[in-house]
């Protein structure tokens, strides 16, 4: 009979030493004024950003948002409207028109990850790389992550360097960072 009692007791210890780490990666995130549901997809979670309206309507101008919402897992790079703001004037209106999806679509896929990268694996690859790392985007260029004191930055293509402001927003199929400037390829 004793024995029998051990397994529930062993079972209880492994839920009780995993629980933080679960509830951890679980936290619900503020971002543009609107909860951020880990048990949300990064479409349904984006769409109630007020700080990223723009991205949400290029992802859907780009035909982006049926990728956005499998299983992915993907980490994505998402600009804020202010960053947005700091494109020339007329950019994202030229962007988002028909004619103009294939550059929107590369500019888009060039700010996702495949896999689901935090900011801790994020840090600890640019440590491992000497005080940076390179990352293959989906669009299929590089995007280089390095450490400024204690932020991370991203460094695209063209030498523009965007801030993480708000890191490891965890969703259902990855996890987003908000940065402070558009990347492009």
């Amino acid at each position: 009979m004793k024995k029998l009692l051990l397994i529930p007791v062993l079972a209880l210890a492994f839920i009780a030493i995993e629980a933080p780490v679960l509830t951890a990666q679980t936290k619900t995130v503020m971002v543009g004024g609107a909860a951020m549901y880990p048990s949300k997809n990064i479409v349904e979670n984006a769409v109630n950003s007020k700080d990223h309206t723009t991205l949400v309507a290029a992802v859907k101008a780009a035909g982006l948002v049926p990728t956005l919402q499998s299983a992915g897992p993907f980490t994505v790079f998402a600009p804020t409207n202010e960053a947005f703001g700091k494109l020339p004037a007329g950019t994202v209106e030229n962007l988002v028109k028909p004619e103009n999806k294939g550059k929107l679509t590369s500019i888009l896929t060039y700010h996702v990850i495949a896999g689901k990268l935090d900011s801790k694996e994020l840090m600890e690859k640019v440590k491992m790389g000497n005080g940076s790392t390179e990352l293959t985007t989906v669009q299929g260029e590089k995007l280089t992550v390095m450490q400024k004191g204690k932020n991370l930055m991203i460094k695209d293509s063209k030498g523009n360097t965007a801030k993480i402001t708000i890191k490891d927003v965890y969703q259902s199929n990855g996890v987003i960072h908000v940065i402070d400037t558009v990347l492009m390829p």
